[in-house]
């Protein structure tokens, strides 16, 4: 038996409100009276059984189903937002939409976005990072990082896993000492919460090349992996590097590979198209673009400056 959703109008006036912080605000967004926004809001709250503001303070505040539907809602509206600003824009001109995860597209696409318009010229590229776990917002061209789908004939894979522990300089001066996986002990691990179920995190790390979790360790946790790079690259402590998404890095020296020891998996970087075959020809040009790219390295400052002369 199918769920039966309360009046759009409902739903409207409520986030509206939730997002302008009054009904006068809610009121002028929506371009309708205050008293249509109270009453729009009220009907919903009897069609759900349940008052989403708590009206006995000044200002009124969400009661705790009003934090749900409105968690719910800024997901649901963000998802057609996103739609719909790509259908207005795609109608305008030849624009492709590419999603995937932050780590991704911060390390590895970010740096190759040059080489991409140069390839695809006409085309405009609109990027959109996403999170683990974040409500999927698919792309014309869409990156994930997993196992391997079988029942997804059409994914292309870009990257696989391949893992070792790196550091910048600045974090080596400071400890002033070599590091080999033996040494970590007391040493700051730079992770992601809740990393396990779908990469390495430094405990698996360990385990798959056969060595022991080191010692008093002491972990620092992000809930991104960009916040991991950003803490390494400042000096913070030691990162688990995927081979082939931080080569830019590498190359410059900003971080230090600390070890020939690595963890490798299955899993990998994955690429499809929205639409399948019947993909715009635009969106079949960036896929195959990444595809052709996936081994090849970025380009560095200096070379791009070589490239000149």
């Amino acid at each position: 038996m199918s769920s039966r959703l309360p009046a759009f109008s409902g739903l409207t006036a409520f986030y509206a409100a939730v997002r302008n912080g009054t009904l006068t605000g809610a009121a002028r967004s929506l371009n309708v009276s205050q008293p249509a926004i109270s009453r729009r809001i009220a009907q919903l709250e009897a069609d759900l059984g349940c008052a989403l503001f708590d009206r006995s303070h000044k200002p009124v505040q969400l009661t705790d189903s009003g934090r749900e539907l409105a968690t719910a809602l800024r997901s649901g509206f963000d998802l057609i937002e996103t739609a719909t600003d790509r259908i207005r824009r795609a109608a305008k001109g030849r624009v492709v939409t590419v999603s995937g995860p932050s780590g991704f597209v911060a390390f590895w696409l970010i740096p190759r976005l040059g080489q991409l318009q140069e390839a695809c010229p006409g085309t405009i590229i609109r990027i959109i990072s996403m999170e683990h776990g974040e409500p999927g917002r698919i792309g014309d061209v869409t990156v994930r990082f997993g196992a391997q789908d079988p029942s997804a004939q059409q994914e292309i894979k870009i990257l696989g896993e391949e893992v070792f522990p790196a550091a910048s300089p600045l974090y080596l001066s400071r400890i002033q000492t070599p590091l080999t996986p033996d040494e970590f002990s007391n040493k700051a691990l730079l992770t992601m919460e809740g990393s396990r179920r779908y990469w390495y995190d430094w405990p698996s790390w360990f385990d798959a090349i056969g060595r022991p979790m080191p010692p008093a360790a002491q972990f620092i946790d992000f809930n991104a992996y960009a916040m991991v790079i950003n803490a390494a690259l400042a000096g913070q402590g030691i990162c688990l590097c995927w081979s082939g998404l931080l080569d830019t890095f590498l190359d410059s020296g900003a971080l230090v590979r600390l070890t020939h020891l690595s963890a490798a998996s299955d899993r990998g970087y994955f690429m499809s198209l929205r639409d399948g075959g019947a993909a715009r020809p635009e969106a079949i040009a960036v896929l195959n673009w990444i595809a052709q790219s996936g081994a090849t390295p970025a380009p560095t400052a200096a070379g791009r400056l070589g490239e000149q002369h």
